[in-house]
């Protein structure tokens, strides 16, 4: 995701997002890597560690305790994360790939699909053991950026088209895991900060209908929102795709970058600090891991090997199977161009869940050692589909069609 000044074209926004998105992708991975090098070097572990967890600032939520580097990481900065999702889901509903119901037919049976099966894989693996359940989730999310980014590497082997139903794919997908944080992994409401919360977003919805264009007024509330959404209980990152719905965007076909709509401002202004800076130092602040001790063993306990399936199986037999069913049905067609090789490369790609399943694990589990476990099932599971889909893409080539 780099900075792009908006403008006016016959090109799609989404394809500008994708190659903007890629680079952010290899960031992204580097992060991740320096990540688990800096967890299990003896002279660098400790301070790794105690960075994260240092006290930075005041208690602003009772279950959360006091401020640490990491809970400003996860649920400060990752808000931004997920205002800048927020404004891509409703940029392509309203403006872009995702604005017709044609349109959406495939991406949304590709991604259910491909969220619901993973879920069960997982529960089909670790799901005897109650401790563990919470997790379902983990392997249901696909990380836009490390997908496109590997995809990326593979350059002109991959057709747009590909990138571009990857891309909306993981858009659609990114909704389904924002409604599962929202409604399974809120256990606490506190109803005082949740009706003020309700007060702001009624703010910004009468600004929105006013017809207010500056961008500031919904950047204050933006800001009053994210406060009171941690006060509540309910996850932060939430207030990003709440207020997200509700800022300004002026419809414009075939030139998607109106430089006097407020949402494609702010996208084109959040992307390259969410893409270069926030997405990367989450990965950099949850990757790291200790191998110490880690063994063939450790792949086959209940948490790592749910996740690491669920990903790796259970993302690209829901994704090509959902795409091959309603292509045969006559219920949404697959693009036209690509062929079944090419299909089942990418539902591979849609496997890793780097960002987005490291991120649900954090939620869905507070005891270190499960969490060192998941790490290892989401880096597992995702470096498997990379791999995989890599050598499927490559195979496929640009053939036709089958």
């Amino acid at each position: 995701m780099t900075s792009r000044t908006p403008r006016r074209g016959s090109h799609s926004a989404l394809r500008d997002f994708l190659h903007s998105e890629a680079a952010g992708g290899v960031v992204l991975i580097a992060a991740a890597v320096l990540a688990m090098i800096v967890a299990n070097l003896p002279a660098t572990a400790h301070g790794y560690e105690a960075l994260l967890h240092r006290t930075t600032g005041p208690m602003l939520s009772p279950e959360l305790g006091p401020m640490s580097v990491h809970l400003w990481i996860n649920d400060g900065l990752m808000a931004l994360f997920f205002l800048l999702v927020g404004l891509e889901i409703k940029r392509e509903f309203v403006d872009g790939r995702l604005a017709s119901v044609e349109r959406r037919r495939l991406p949304f049976i590709a991604a259910a699909a491909g969220m619901a099966v993973p879920a069960l894989a997982f529960l089909a693996v670790a799901g005897g053991v109650p401790a563990l359940r919470p997790g379902w989730a983990i392997p249901a999310a696909t990380d836009i950026a490390f997908a496109i980014g590997v995809m990326a590497l593979l350059g002109s082997r991959v057709p747009s088209a590909l990138k571009l139903l990857l891309t909306t794919v993981a858009i659609v997908d990114d909704m389904g895991a924002v409604a599962i944080i929202a409604v399974a992994y809120t256990e606490t409401i506190h109803v005082a900060a949740l009706a003020g919360a309700a007060a702001v977003l009624a703010g910004m919805y009468g600004l929105n209908r006013r017809g207010v264009m500056m961008l500031w007024p919904y950047l204050a509330a933006f800001a009053l929102l994210w406060l009171l959404v941690l006060m509540s209980g309910i996850h932060a990152t939430i207030a990003g795709v709440a207020a997200a719905a509700l800022i300004p965007i002026r419809p414009s076909p075939a030139a998607p970058d109106d430089a006097t709509s407020p949402l494609h401002r702010l996208e084109h202004a959040l992307h390259p600090w969410v893409a270069f800076a926030i997405v990367p130092l989450f990965g950099f602040a949850n990757a790291g891991v200790s191998l110490a001790g880690v063994g063939a063993e450790t792949l086959g306990r209940p948490l790592v090997l749910g996740i690491a399936l669920g990903l790796f199986l259970g993302k690209q037999l829901g994704i090509v199977a959902a795409i091959w069913g309603a292509d045969r049905l006559g219920i949404a067609r697959r693009p036209a161009g690509i062929g079944w090789g090419q299909l089942y490369g990418m539902a591979l790609l849609a496997g890793i869940g780097f960002t987005m399943s490291l991120f649900i694990g954090g939620l869905a589990f507070a005891d270190p050692a499960l969490l060192g476990e998941v790490k290892i099932g989401v880096l597992a599971g995702s470096i498997a589909s990379a791999l995989a889909g890599v050598i499927v893409l490559l195979a496929a080539g640009r053939g036709r069609p089958a």
